[in-house]
């Protein structure tokens, strides 16, 4: 499984022209699921997504952690995560989990992002053609791989 995380000053999700959620100052993360994801995975990234202590503290050092900092996540699907790129030009999406095994995982991971926060995840819509908006803070950005524990 495989996250991308920004850190946000605001963030929103629509869907056929119209606002699905949106969320002010903190996480936007994109969700990768693989095929050879398990519960596991999801147990290892929500709780590291939770953590990651990069919202500044008085000092202006990034110290505190999403729950800390007192910001909001959104987390939206996005099986391009696992996308191929050596041979060719045209990306292979073979390693990216169906949604017969993504769906679950997905939900199984805002639900314990949810958790590990205490508060609700603002969500897409798993499969829909959504247009992501959002506002890079720092910018920050973070790629972190279950399989790598990185």
């Amino acid at each position: 499984m495989r996250l991308l995380v920004q850190r946000v000053r605001r963030a929103s999700v629509s869907i056929g022209g119209k606002l699905h959620s949106a969320i002010g100052p903190g996480l936007l993360i994109f969700v990768g699921v693989g095929r050879d994801d398990t519960d596991e995975d999801v147990e290892w990234l929500a709780g590291k997504a939770a953590r990651l202590r990069i919202f500044d503290d008085g000092a202006g050092v990034m110290n505190l952690d999403l729950r800390q900092a007192g910001g909001d996540a959104l987390a939206v699907s996005q099986f391009t995560l696992h996308a191929a790129t050596r041979r060719g030009n045209r990306p292979s999406y073979i390693a990216a989990a169906g949604p017969d095994m993504a769906v679950p995982l997905y939900e199984a991971f805002v639900a314990h992002l949810s958790a590990e926060l205490g508060r609700p995840v603002a969500t897409g819509v798993f499969g829909a053609d959504m247009q992501v908006e959002l506002i890079n803070d720092g910018p920050v950005t973070i790629w972190i791989d279950s399989k790598n524990r990185e």
